[in-house]
């Protein structure tokens, strides 16, 4: 039987503990809090709250205006995009911070539609998951309409069944944000490029919880967002990234991205009417930047670079396995009987950092009576109950204690209580 004395002992050996002192976590520890939910938002970095107070009163307050050159405002998507880059496996400047994921996935997507097009114009279809993050859908289903193809959504381990050549583009999350189970990035890129296909990626729950290969495994685009294992804050801007080929592509025939702001224009300051884009990924920027999201992205992803002196990305996906694979045995050996099933894979090799269980009628409750308890997930309509496990800053003992006190609310079924069934508008 798995004690809590030996989880604290593995704790004592991790390798990735004292990374967890980046974070301000000082007053969940004095609550007895337990965070299993950086798979939806991070924690707040110790160095962000003072990195943001230097930009308002010295940045903004002081240097005003010039403090986009004297303090390289102007320049931070790019910087930061370089630092995002050394996690996910692309290479310098191929990588630009901007926008929201959903706006930076239109983006992708019309320029992969166009070079798609470029190389033949009987491609005629988007390919994704059926069960993908909805915002992901609607935006491929906006762009599959505007270039007059379709949008076919294929079930669930489905989707190279339907890599033929009609594909121009197959869309794919590279971790499922309800199961948690990853597609393999480098098969699957290889299997829809034998189909003439190109791929784009969302990265938003892997990014800074494994290693990422985007050029090694020849992927063609990628986005991601920056709040949730990048540690960046609410609505921190978002990333996206294209291959080098696509990128020489771009610049040589000059192609434009479809929201062609200011900040992408060749010559921003030159203030011309007639629209040039930037080269290379400075064409994916549109209006002027959020310096203070920015400025809190930028610590959020220093925290994960972290990781680079304590056993590198590896390290980081190692010990996300083992307290994934802890959480799963756990639950299984102190909860059963209370018809919770696990909805995501169980091979860890096919599991991202965030382990769901499904239950058929409670799992609403169940998630609001753990939060009163200290215990930090969240819910995914309809019926399942998700953790987030951040190698980052989330402890073995974590783990145990969070299982102990699931374990109670089923018991006592205190999660019937009406209380814990009232649904707020975030879940």
């Amino acid at each position: 039987m798995i004690t809590r004395d030996a989880c604290a002992a593995q704790d004592a050996r991790d390798p990735l503990a004292p990374l967890r002192r980046q974070f301000d976590l000082q007053d969940a520890d004095a609550r007895r809090i337990v965070y299993l939910d950086g798979n939806s938002l991070g924690v707040l970095p110790r160095a962000a709250a003072e990195r943001v107070r230097t930009v308002v009163e010295r940045e903004w307050g002081a240097g005003l205006i010039r403090s986009w050159n004297e303090a390289g405002w102007i320049t931070l998507s790019q910087r930061i995009g370089n630092k995002i880059a050394r996690l996910v496996g692309a290479g310098a400047d191929e990588l630009i911070v901007a926008d929201s994921t959903s706006i930076n996935l239109f983006k992708a997507l019309s320029a992969a539609v166009a070079i798609a097009k470029q190389r033949s114009s009987e491609r005629s279809r988007i390919v994704s998951e059926r069960t993908s993050f909805p915002t992901d859908l609607y935006i491929a289903d906006t762009v599959a309409r505007a270039h007059g193809l379709e949008l076919t959504l294929a079930n669930d381990g489905d989707v190279t069944r339907h890599l033929d050549d009609r594909v121009a583009i197959l869309l794919l999350t590279h971790v499922h944000y309800r199961s948690g189970r990853i597609h393999s990035m480098r098969e699957i890129t290889a299997a829809a490029h034998q189909a003439g296909a190109l791929v784009v990626w969302d990265l938003s729950h892997s990014a800074g919880a494994m290693s990422i290969t985007l050029a090694a495994d020849a992927a063609d685009f990628a986005v991601g967002c920056g709040y949730k294992y990048l540690n960046g804050g609410p609505g921190a801007p978002a990333f996206v990234w294209a291959h080098a080929t696509h990128i020489a592509w771009m610049d040589r025939e000059a192609w434009q991205s479809p929201l062609p702001g200011w900040l992408g224009h060749a010559d921003p300051f030159g203030f011309r009417p007639d629209y040039q884009p930037a080269p290379g990924m400075l064409r994916f920027l549109c209006g002027t930047p959020p310096i203070l999201s920015l400025a809190a992205l930028e610590c959020g992803v220093d925290t994960v670079l972290a990781v680079e002196g304590c056993g590198g990305l590896d390290a980081l996906r190692q010990k996300s396995v083992a307290l994934t694979e802890l959480f799963v045995e756990l639950v299984e050996s102190r909860c059963a009987g209370h018809d919770l099933v696990l909805a995501s894979p169980r091979n860890p090799v096919d599991r991202g950092s965030h382990v769901s269980f499904a239950h058929p009628t409670g799992g609403y409750g169940m998630v609001q009576a753990l939060i009163a308890r200290g215990i930090i997930g969240d819910f995914r309509s309809p019926d399942i109950l998700r953790f987030g496990f951040a190698p980052l800053y989330t402890r073995f003992v974590d783990v145990w204690d969070a299982v102990d006190q699931l374990a109670q609310v089923l018991e006592t079924g205190e999660w019937r209580d009406d209380r814990f069934n009232v649904r707020s508008i975030v879940t």
